[in-house]
């Protein structure tokens, strides 16, 4: 059989290759409106918080109805009637009276023991557990209560005046209670001394200090530097000499407290006859009479008389009180926001109205090539006094020194020039800055109480600037 003969297959041709190369669409360009608009407004509001920061605020207050109470502090020194009484023999002192209490003529005040033996007797005899009593213990609580309402730490001397006569009157107590207990033992043994009795009425006072002979007319400033101001204590049981002060006696309710005076205290109290005060640690009130005086140095002082409370003041030299000024009403201001600013006084006859308008103002003289006319400028009233308007100086429309004005339905003329300046405030209630005037009645130095209800002033729940030295006349305000 024959052999096929096999042909060979002919390789089929390679498929082509695609081409790759991808083009991209441009797609069309489509403005949304919407994103420009907010962008816009994105941009705004980051500029507005920009320029918000960085803007300088203006403060403002809001105008309230107040008051201000103007109670200054003073010190003065006390003159009473009062008569120092010394022992007539050496020996050891007893009393019998407490500080402070009133005597009748006979009362027993104090014994002189020439010997030391009613000491002796004393501490042998009576009962060891002699203490204070709660009438004692209450006199001592006031005292204490007062020195710390009144302490100063520029006066410490009187940290020493107040333990001496603590110390003191801790004895007396001590040494009345032990007398009281033992008087009839006293009595019984017979012991010999002296009895000292009052030859005057009055209030009993223990401490000497050398001012009991001062009066009004010997006053200078000399006698207010506590410093060196000394009040000697004699303490019962104490050796004593003869002729040594061993207390004074208070003759009458009628004291003084002359204090020294400002220049400004002098135009304030000058033509008061009576002031009312509050003295300090004490919780009272009164009502004294008041007068000046020049001390012996030329320097000016008050005086103010009294005739009660002296009881309360006996072991006192000096006095720390507080004048109470009357109470001023009307809107309340911070200082700050007082300026001041200059003013045209003009007549008030001159004043008119505008032709067509309401407006008020005056009638000024302007001069032109063609000659001479008056034309109606309207003013805006700032104040009035006497028989003048007070208004704004210059402007391109306004007045200015040295125009004239003409008196309405007349040929009188008058010449602006004449001025006064005028103390007020920025109100800011239309958004700018207005001056408006004000009527200073008190002040001190945080606060201004002003007039109310004045026809070119402020009212109350105004806004007006804080600081007035932040701003100008006219000014737009960012609250």
């Amino acid at each position: 059989m024959a052999q096929q003969k096999v042909r060979p297959r002919k390789k089929e041709a390679a498929p082509k290759k695609k081409n790759k190369k991808i083009i991209k669409y441009r797609k069309p360009l489509h403005i949304n409106v919407g994103m420009i608009i907010f962008a816009l407004i994105f941009v705004y509001m980051v500029f507005s918080v920009y320029t918000y920061i960085r803007r300088d605020k203006v403060q403002f207050y809001e105008v309230q109805e107040g008051s201000i109470v103007n109670n200054t502090d003073y010190t003065g020194i006390i003159l009473r009637e009062e008569e120092v009484k010394t022992a007539d023999r050496s020996g050891y002192i007893n009393y019998y009276i407490r500080e402070g209490k009133r005597a009748s003529v006979g009362t027993r005040i104090y014994s002189i023991d020439e010997t030391g033996n009613i000491a002796s007797f004393l501490e042998e005899n009576t009962e060891e557990n002699v203490t204070l009593t709660a009438e004692n213990l209450a006199d001592l609580k006031k005292q204490l209560t007062v020195f710390s309402l009144t302490y100063d730490d520029n006066r410490f001397n009187s940290v020493y005046d107040t333990k001496y006569t603590l110390e003191a009157d801790v004895m007396e107590y001590m040494n009345f209670n032990a007398l009281d207990n033992a008087g009839s033992l006293l009595d019984e043994a017979g012991f010999n001394f002296q009895q000292v009795r009052a030859d005057e009425a009055g209030v009993v006072s223990y401490g000497v200090d050398s001012y009991e002979n001062l009066n009004a007319s010997g006053i200078s400033e000399a006698v207010f530097d506590r410093s060196k101001y000394t009040k000697t204590i004699t303490k019962a049981g104490n050796l004593i000499e003869k002729g040594i002060p061993v207390y004074k006696m208070i003759t009458s309710d009628q004291w003084s407290v002359v204090f020294p005076l400002s220049d400004d205290d002098v135009k304030t109290y000058g033509d008061k006859t009576s002031l009312t005060v509050t003295f300090s640690g004490h919780d009272l009130k009164a009502t004294g009479s008041f007068s000046m005086l020049t001390g012996t140095d030329g320097k000016p002082y008050g005086k103010l008389d009294f005739d009660k409370y002296m009881v309360q003041f006996a072991s006192d030299r000096y006095v720390d009180f507080e004048i109470i000024s009357g109470k001023v009403d009307g809107l309340k201001i911070p200082a700050s926001a007082v300026t001041t600013k200059d003013f045209y006084l003009v007549p008030m006859e001159y004043l008119t109205q505008g032709g067509d308008s309401s407006e008020s103002g005056f009638n000024k003289e302007v001069y032109s090539e063609s000659g001479t006319s008056v034309v109606f400028v309207p003013a805006t009233i700032y104040y009035s006094e006497e028989d003048n308007y007070y208004i704004e100086m210059g402007g391109e429309n306004g007045f200015n020194a040295g125009d004239y004005i003409v008196k309405p339905d007349s040929t009188d003329r008058y010449q602006i020039g004449a001025s006064a300046s005028l103390q007020g405030v920025y109100n800011i209630n239309k958004g700018y800055a207005v001056f408006k005037q004000i009527d200073v009645l008190a002040s001190n130095d945080e606060y201004y109480t002003i007039k109310k209800n004045m026809t070119y002033g402020l009212a109350v729940y105004d806004h007006i600037v804080l600081d007035a030295s932040t701003v100008s006349e006219g000014e737009l305000i960012y609250q």
